[in-house]
């Protein structure tokens, strides 16, 4: 126990391990070692962002997919999945709530859908960052070719959310169908940097087949990578997928990961998941608790919101929007932090 607890000084103090010390720290976890790490993680947290939380407006404007996924709802060969798609209209009304509501940020999320081609994104981007000037506008919407994503930078699109899922080869084989690479995907993550966005990425925790090594290789490409932000959560099944039966990721492991990031780049942006939430009436609150300095309330109509079903039993899904913001703001509260309307950007340039 010692030992690993020198581990994690080691961690807060060089923002790194080897893939060795990842392996035995992941495997050797036990509660109170969780406690050691959350409170140093906190202590990171609190000196670079106080005790603040940016909110984020995430906007679901589609859930079409031309991907194929094991684990996920919105998947091509989901004929259950009932498909919609929001109208420039749709999404600019969403804005404007959210801008009525103190938000600052707001997050275009969707599968990857050819309906919406790079010259209606970039008039649909132009126009946000035109009626909503002081606003930073998050694109998530997955593989694109370095053009359009250079042509999305140009519209005014300020990040770019792509989580990696998984940086090893033959698991990510096992996760996704033929047609997608880890080495494209993670090529994906380069050249967004590159061009010059404030990006994200994460990974599933406890995913099908997924080791004690998986993290470790994650977590050293994340820190290659040195993104802005990075979104984790646990898998969670969903009952119309070829993974309907596996076994949902912990909260205890999810945590644990939060913790080990926050250390590793301490002025990380980092979501406290909805999926956190699903798993646990108090997932958000205990993902702050370990770290994190993210939430992410959903804008979408509430017609849609039960349709982007990703996973199982999403919360939030018959909430106002406005409801979703001061519930938020509650539950932050009571755990003695501050919801913050500001763009919140990334510390970690």
């Amino acid at each position: 126990m010692e030992h690993l607890k020198m581990l994690i000084d080691k961690l807060k103090k060089e923002q790194a391990l080897t893939k060795e010390e990842w392996v035995e720290l992941i495997e050797g976890r036990n509660a109170e070692l969780a406690e050691y790490l959350f409170a140093l993680a906190r202590e990171e947290r609190h000196h670079y962002y106080d005790h603040d939380v940016y909110v984020r407006g995430l906007i679901e404007f589609t859930n079409y997919c031309k991907n194929d996924c094991l684990y996920c709802g919105i998947r091509k060969s989901n004929s259950n999945a009932k498909r919609y798609r929001l109208s420039e209209e749709d999404i600019l009304s969403c804005c404007g709530t959210g801008y009525e509501l103190g938000f600052r940020t707001f997050v275009l999320q969707g599968g990857e859908d050819g309906f919406y081609t790079d010259e209606k994104l970039v008039h649909i981007i132009s126009w946000i960052k035109k009626l909503y000037p002081d606003c930073a506008l998050t694109l998530s919407i997955g593989e694109k070719s370095r053009e359009s994503y250079q042509a999305y930078y140009d519209a005014g699109a300020d990040r770019y959310l792509l989580r990696h899922e998984t940086a090893n080869a033959a698991h990510y084989a096992k996760l996704h169908p033929a047609s997608l690479s880890a080495a494209n995907r993670q090529q994906c993550l380069w050249d967004l940097k590159d061009i010059g966005y404030q990006v994200g990425t994460g990974f599933m925790v406890g995913s099908p087949y997924q080791t004690a090594e998986h993290l470790a290789e994650d977590l050293l490409f994340i820190k290659k990578l040195n993104p802005h932000m990075i979104g984790i959560g646990p898998f969670i099944p969903h009952h119309d997928t070829p993974f309907a039966d596996e076994k949902a990721g912990t909260l205890e492991l999810t945590l644990f990961m939060l913790g080990l990031l926050r250390l590793m780049l301490p002025k990380v942006l980092l979501p406290a998941t909805t999926a956190l939430g699903t798993i646990h009436p108090k997932g958000r609150e205990l993902g702050i608790q370990a770290g994190a300095n993210v939430v992410m309330p959903n804008l979408s109509p509430v017609s849609v919101r039960k349709d982007y079903s990703l996973y199982d039993n999403k919360i939030c899904t018959g909430d106002e929007a406005a409801e979703c913001r001061f519930c938020l703001e509650r539950r932050m509260k009571s755990i003695g932090y501050n919801i913050v309307t500001s763009r919140g950007d990334s510390l970690n340039i």
